[in-house]
């Protein structure tokens, strides 16, 4: 039993009801939305479950599954029905695509793996789309709705006949315009048209009388007349004949189909139940893959085990809404077993006590309803057979009740019946008249529903109900968490204490006049004080022990983390220091002995040259090599020099180069600042301050690199010849990181330029943007690129980038 009767409005479930039809793909799967219910049958439910989540494993794979003509021809069907009736082409064009739509997914699910969508394979059983009769529907009509010219062999004929008679029509009347517009009978601008089935001209209504025939019609003005010329008469009787006798021959065709259609009716009226069921199990997986929603584990018996569950409405909204802002629903965990059946929800008002409620009653309602829940995986969930809802101001003028009033005609209801399998939830619990009061009855009314063994989430701020948790069996206390520094609420939810109002802090908070606080201390009583003061110790302690756990865990990850990356480098260089060391023993040992031998060869020659001086020199040159050799010991060479230009220094005929480039230039001549310089043949006017004068060695370096430049691009290093043959303008960057793109991006442009190609075009497609980005900037940064475009749309658009060279 659901109460109240408007339950779907106040929990917010008709609108998940309304998304769900949105995302139909037919008025069949909407009417199996409308009559989605509340389930109280386990086996019912797992297998509602199943198959949504099923589908949402079909989605996620991508495998092409029909998502077309999900037609409902129910109304084509109960016409068919009748003896002597048929149906029109549109009809039997629905009902074709719509069969041949429920024969694919039929297929579908029989070529799958049988483990894949077991509870989905189910539902097509006993399901038939007769062959036969889908290939007498594809005879008469095609895939675009259109009549078949060969849909029996008269019917081609006169399609044949029609479309001469009808070329014959079109000359002749075309002859009889020209004549007409030339005599000035007739608008130069004007055409034939048709009026009453059969082809006229527009004529001037003054040379109405001009033009031999029959008028049709006139204009609203008069000033046109519509006549159909004496020479086309019989041509237009014929057109006329042959229509009638194509329609005759359409209508018997059409019946002739429709009582070959009319035994399938019984199977296909099935066959559009399994359609429209599959239309609403794809939308409710489409829904669920909205809300990020999982299937839980189903019992049979009463039981709420979720993990980071979200108001789905609410998630929604921020993902709808708040799609640039890190603002996110925050999470619940949450559980009701058997022994600790009813939740007691307190804390400060807007803490997010109602929207804790709401999202218990609105998920559970959903899951009974066949709706996967926006929980994290391994959730569990139970059933109930009963859900009581008690949310809001329900005064009622019509029943002369008040708010209070209709308060407790709910409870009533409640208390009388609820039972171990009833889910009640109960909005600001006792509010609405004297605080004293409200508090005794909600109290009792507690204590009844709890000897009733009844499950809940309740919200309230009355301090008797959380003291009665307290002391009570089967009922929990829950407290909103609330931030007592900045007076903000958390929105998260902690079960196991109560939670504080934070009234008189509040007040404060937001500056009501200093005695008004004051007094209203004193009005609640010490007791009062000190407990709200109590709770609100607790909530400072536990965020302070909060954030200094958060800390403890950050420091302990990044002590771990600096320990091991230590223990990886100290095993690293113990490894290498002794490879290094066996390395460097080795060649010293083999060095010493190779030095060893040469000394005493060499000792031996002077010996035996009995000290001739020249002996002793080429000895000891010998020695002097090969301790060149071996050592690698080659004495330094001159470093080329260079120095910033001077003006008041430089002359005709001094080497300089520009600060920072590789090639060289002759000084023409000095003029103040400035210097005439001839770089290559080529002579520019160049400020004094941008050259450096170079020195003799440097010179020579510069020269020799020159010429093994220009040996290379001789062709003894390169194939210039072949390379231009086998440049491509077209450079393909699909796929490519950014930084591999952009050193091709660099090669390639200098390449074009080297060999003068005009226009390049780089690939790179759409995706994200990034590749496109690196192509271009690069290409504006490059002095040879005069422009940089996006391809013409039908050739690529902004997925290609076009370059133009000066």
């Amino acid at each position: 039993m659901i109460l109240p009767q408007n339950f779907e409005q106040k929990i917010g479930f008709a609108q998940l009801r309304e998304m769900l039809e949105g995302l139909c793909l037919s008025a069949l799967g909407r009417q199996f939305v409308a009559k989605m219910t509340f389930q109280t049958k386990h086996d019912q439910l797992l297998k509602l479950l199943q198959q949504t989540d099923e589908f949402g494993l079909l989605l996620n794979s991508g495998a092409d599954f029909p998502s077309q003509h999900y037609h409902d021809v129910h109304p084509h069907l109960v016409r068919a029905a009748l003896p002597g009736s048929y149906l029109d082409v549109a009809a039997f064009f629905a009902v074709k695509m719509s069969l041949r739509t429920i024969r694919q997914a039929l297929t579908f699910f029989t070529q799958a793996e049988e483990s894949l969508y077991p509870t989905l394979r189910l539902l097509g059983i006993g399901v038939q789309v007769d062959r036969n009769l889908l290939a007498a529907l594809d005879k008469v009509v095609d895939d675009e709705g259109q009549v078949r010219d060969n849909a029996s062999p008269l019917l081609s004929q006169l399609k044949q006949e029609l479309i001469g008679r009808q070329s014959q029509l079109r000359k002749q009347i075309a002859g009889i315009l020209r004549h007409a517009k030339a005599e000035g009978w007739i608008p130069g601008d004007a055409e034939p048209t048709i009026r009453g089935g059969r082809l006229v001209l527009p004529v001037i209504a003054e040379h109405k009388r001009r033009v031999k025939g029959l008028i049709h019609d006139e204009s609203a003005s008069g000033q046109t007349v519509f006549i159909e010329p004496e020479a086309v008469f019989e041509l237009n009787n014929d057109i006329k004949d042959l229509e009638n006798g194509y329609q005759r021959e359409l209508i018997r065709i059409l019946t002739a189909l429709t009582d070959q259609l009319r035994p399938h009716i019984p199977d296909l009226r099935k066959a559009y139940q399994y359609l429209g069921l599959l239309d609403f199990v794809r939308a409710k997986a489409l829904l669920a893959g909205r809300l990020e929603a999982t299937m839980p584990r189903l019992d049979a018996r009463p039981l709420i085990r979720w993990q980071t569950v979200r108001h789905p409405l609410l998630y929604l909204t921020f993902k709808e809404h708040f799609k640039d802002s890190p603002r996110e629903v925050v999470p619940l965990d949450i559980e009701l077993n058997p022994e600790r059946r009813i939740l007691l929800i307190s804390g400060p008002n807007a803490g997010g006590k109602s929207v804790s409620m709401k999202t218990v009653g609105l998920v559970q309602y959903m899951l009974q309803c066949g709706l996967l829940i926006p929980a994290a995986d391994g959730s569990e969930a139970g059933m109930f057979d009963d859900i009581f809802l008690d949310i809001g101001d329900e005064q009622s003028l019509e029943n002369d009740l008040s708010t209070y009033s209709s308060h407790l005609l709910s409870m009533k209801q409640f208390v009388t019946l609820a039972n171990k399998r009833s889910l009640v939830l109960i909005d600001e619990f006792g509010t609405g008249t004297e605080p004293a009061l409200g508090g005794a009855i909600a109290e009792a009314v507690l204590d009844q529903l709890n000897r009733a063994r009844a499950f809940g989430v309740i919200t309230t701020h009355y301090t008797n109900l959380k003291n009665f948790a307290e002391r009570t069996e089967g009922v929990v206390n829950g407290a909103m968490r609330y931030d007592p520094e900045r007076l903000q609420p958390l929105y998260r939810l902690e079960i196991g204490k109560p939670g504080s109002s934070f009234a008189i802090e509040i007040a404060r908070k937001i500056g009501l006049p200093k005695q008004i606080v004051e007094r209203a201390t004193q009005l609640v009583g010490k007791d009062k004080i000190r407990y709200d003061r109590l709770l609100e110790g607790l909530e400072k302690e536990k965020a302070d022990l909060e954030l200094r756990t958060a800390e403890a865990t950050k420091a302990e990850r990044r002590m771990k983390k600096a320990a091991q990356e230590y223990q990886d480098l100290k095993k690293h260089l113990d490894e290498t220091t002794l490879e290094v060391l066996r390395d460097a023993k080795a060649k010293a040992k083999l060095l010493l002995k190779d030095t060893n031998q040469q000394i005493e060869a060499t000792i031996q020659e002077i010996r035996v040259g009995q000290a001739d001086k020249d002996k002793t020199k080429d000895a000891r040159q010998k020695l002097d090599t090969f301790v060149r050799e071996k050592l690698q010991i080659e004495p330094p060479k001159p470093k080329a020099t260079r120095e910033l230009a001077d003006a008041s220094t430089l002359k005709a005929g001094d080497k300089v180069a520009l600060i920072g480039q590789d090639g060289h230039g002759e000084i023409m001549s000095v003029k103040g600042k400035t210097a005439e310089v001839s770089f290559g043949g080529m002579k520019t006017i160049v400020k004094v301050s941008q050259l450096e004068k170079l020195g003799r060695a440097e010179i020579r370096e510069r020269e020799k690199k020159a010429e093994r430049v220009s040996y290379a691009n001789s062709g003894a290093g390169i194939d210039m010849t072949g390379r231009m043959s086998n440049f491509s303008p077209n450079l393909d960057l699909r796929g490519e990181r950014a930084e591999d793109a952009l050193h091709k991006i660099m090669a390639f442009v200098d390449d074009a330029v080297m060999f003068g190609i005009p226009e390049l075009r780089f690939l790179h497609g759409r995706g994200n943007g990034v590749l496109r980005q690196v192509v271009r900037d690069y290409l504006r940064s490059v002095r040879a690129i005069a422009s940089v475009q996006d391809e013409h749309a039908d050739r690529g658009g902004d997925g290609v980038t076009i370059a133009v060279l000066r």
